[in-house]
């Protein structure tokens, strides 16, 4: 009997890849996806979707979405308090642990595990350590598509944000900015793939710029 767990989607390429794997594995049963939303704004935190996207990529993917609301400007135990509520929900229905998509940060790797270790589950990191050009091009020739939702323009120039994610962006990228943007310097939304059964489709909108910093490409469900 496999074991069961969740998977932190963020929506982006990340999160798709490593789905992706952990389903071509064949080890776990995936339960569900579970996404962190800002309350009020109904967006995915930090990449800045709309929840309604994500909702279709689950239903395109074929997994239900747990959401975990966090309130605007959330605190680190606001934060830490939601989602140990649910881990807990979650694992008084079997489920044995979480995966994520984290490709390098080792402090991010440790935070992880220590918070599942504190509610009794375990961390999958089926990316881990994998050379991120080869991801990024992999990513690609696997037929995935994505589009860059989110550019932070201390590391990368505002022009970024709502592109494609191709060849094209790749070779034009800094030599300085990672290919799968581990470090933050981008995020992006996958619309389509081998996971899904179909594309969700969307419209670009606006881009707009929070914090003097954060480049955001709106998008809106077609």
């Amino acid at each position: 009997m496999k074991e069961k767990i969740l998977f932190a989607w963020s929506s982006g390429k990340d999160s798709a890849r490593a789905l992706h794997e952990i389903r071509q594995a064949g080890q776990y049963d995936v339960a569900s996806l579970l996404t962190t939303v800002t309350e009020g704004y109904e967006r995915i935190s930090m990449h800045g979707v709309r929840v309604a996207l994500v909702e279709q990529q689950a239903e395109a993917i074929g997994l239900l979405l747990e959401k975990v609301y966090i309130p605007i400007a959330s605190s680190n135990e606001n934060y830490e308090t939601a989602m140990r509520d649910t881990l807990l929900r979650y694992k008084a229905q079997g489920v044995t642990g979480v995966a994520f998509g984290d490709l390098f940060l080792e402090d991010l790797k440790v935070y992880r595990e220590k918070k599942l270790a504190e509610a009794g589950m375990a961390a999958v990191f089926p990316l881990w350590k994998r050379d991120t050009r080869e991801l990024a091009r992999s990513f690609m020739a696997q037929g995935f598509r994505a589009i860059i939702t989110c550019v932070d323009s201390q590391v990368l120039g505002g022009e970024f944000s709502g592109r494609l994610y191709d060849e094209q962006f790749l070779s034009d990228l800094p030599p300085h900015v990672d290919p799968c943007g581990e470090n933050g310097e981008f995020h992006s939304f996958v619309f389509d793939g081998p996971l899904f059964s179909k594309p969700v489709r969307f419209e670009k909108g606006e881009i707009v710029v929070r914090d003097n910093r954060y480049h955001f490409c709106e998008l809106l469900p077609a």
